[in-house]
């Protein structure tokens, strides 16, 4: 008991969190008299798997990306293909950002790289400011679910680690994506349609499609060598993720020449400092998840819930809660490597597959973004747009609900999750 005060002491005065994952797991193997070496054990475990090279490489393609000018080609395709559309240029921006989010794994990133095309034109467009506001900070989280997104990758790294339950592959997680990926995006596409559809829109153009089908030539590839390469079984994430680095790479560097050589330490820096810090936490909280299945606090906490929970539908809407919460107070990747370890067995008790769990886990920590007190995608916003992150917390309210149903759906249909792995 005393141990754990100190450890959420050591938390609430700001301590980095790798620190107070590697004290809990230290103290943990000590009080139980295993050898600490344990801890290292665990970090060369994680340098031994294949699938962790996907990790690097994916971010330093999508860091390339958005210091590229990909996103001014994203949203002019976009915009070509469904500008003509009632509350088109909203649907634009939110497709936009969910497809560049996939690839960035950071929203923050997003916000910050589409913010400046996206939020002037909405407001030339005609949108009102608060729509405008509200629906880029919360779009900025979209591609969470969908392929090569980082969060997936993370949840399966753990996830497998566990050796417990079910067993499902990356690929699987990045098929279980899609559709309640595509049903936040029509659902909020909805959403502008009305907010849109007394505003004027524009003309359907072949000259201008062709144009940008052009100008994005480079680009449009990615979805498939990462997908096709993968389900037609010529790559491995791994793999996948190396092509699709060195592909960003000669385009933007030579073809484009939109990255100069004096850019790229400094791109490369910044991509792999995010994922040193992943890498970290990722290696401590395996270590502390193997101490907590051989202390077998998973089952206690199982055995605990059963006594006030008996259905696992009741058990779901705790767990949305839950998470919801959770979001708001940690990013993404911690709350993964953390977390996961405690609430599979947990799901799995309750007859959840862990492939549907991970979709529930990552939709309800895409909202996390942006919900107050502490969502990180608000103070973005409030820099970026130099808005007061009241006015925000304000904006992104309907959005939020609309997100809230798509994931109370996401969570009570399970086929939504799985129906494209179980076909595959």
């Amino acid at each position: 008991m005393t141990i754990a005060l100190v450890l959420i002491g050591l938390a609430l005065i700001g301590t980095p969190l790798f620190v107070v994952i590697a004290a809990s797991a230290l103290a943990g193997f000590y009080s139980a008299e295993i050898d600490l070496s344990a801890v290292a054990i665990e970090f060369y475990r994680l340098a031994e798997m294949p699938i962790l090279l996907a990790i690097p490489l994916f971010t330093f393609a999508g860091y390339l990306l958005s210091e590229s000018k990909a996103p001014h080609r994203l949203v002019r395709l976009t915009q070509a293909l469904i500008g003509w559309m009632p509350g088109g240029l909203a649907i634009v921006a939110i497709c936009a950002c969910a497809l560049f989010t996939a690839f960035t794994g950071a929203s923050g990133v997003t916000i910050v790289a589409l913010g400046a095309l996206l939020y002037p034109a909405l407001k030339e467009a005609g949108y009102r400011e608060k729509f405008n506001l509200g629906l880029i900070t919360s779009s900025g989280s979209l591609g969470v679910l969908f392929a090569p997104s980082l969060p997936l990758i993370l949840y399966g790294i753990v996830s497998q680690q566990m050796g417990i339950g079910p067993a499902f592959s990356i690929d699987d997680l990045f098929l279980a994506g899609i559709l309640p990926g595509l049903l936040m995006i029509v659902m909020l596409s909805g959403w502008s349609i009305w907010q849109g559809h007394r505003l004027p829109t524009t003309t359907f153009s072949w000259s201008e499609l062709r144009a940008a089908l052009i100008e994005t030539k480079w680009e449009l590839p990615l979805p498939f060598i990462v997908l096709g390469g993968i389900y037609s079984g010529y790559f491995a994430v791994s793999e996948a993720a190396a092509v699709t680095a060195i592909y960003v790479l000669i385009v933007e560097m030579i073809i484009q020449r939109e990255i100069t050589l004096k850019a790229l330490p400094n791109i490369m820096r910044e991509s792999m400092v995010l994922v040193g810090a992943i890498m970290v936490i990722l290696g401590l909280s395996l270590a502390s998840t193997n101490y907590l299945i051989d202390a077998q606090v998973p089952t206690r906490i199982f055995d605990e819930i059963r006594e006030y929970i008996k259905d696992p539908l009741t058990f779901l809407l705790a767990l949305n809660v839950f998470l919801l919460i959770l979001g708001t107070m940690l990013d993404i990747f911690s709350a993964i490597v953390i977390m996961t370890p405690i609430l599979l067995p947990v799901a799995l008790g309750y007859g959840i597959h862990p492939i549907h769990l991970g979709i529930i886990f990552l939709a309800n920590m895409q909202i996390g973004y942006f919900t107050p007190p502490v969502g990180m995608n608000l103070f973005i916003a409030s820099y970026r747009f130099k808005k007061p992150v009241l006015e925000l917390c304000v904006s992104i309210i309907p959005f939020f609900f609309i997100l809230l149903s798509a994931v109370l759906i996401i969570t009570y249909w399970p086929g939504l999750s799985l129906m494209l792995v179980q076909a595959k």
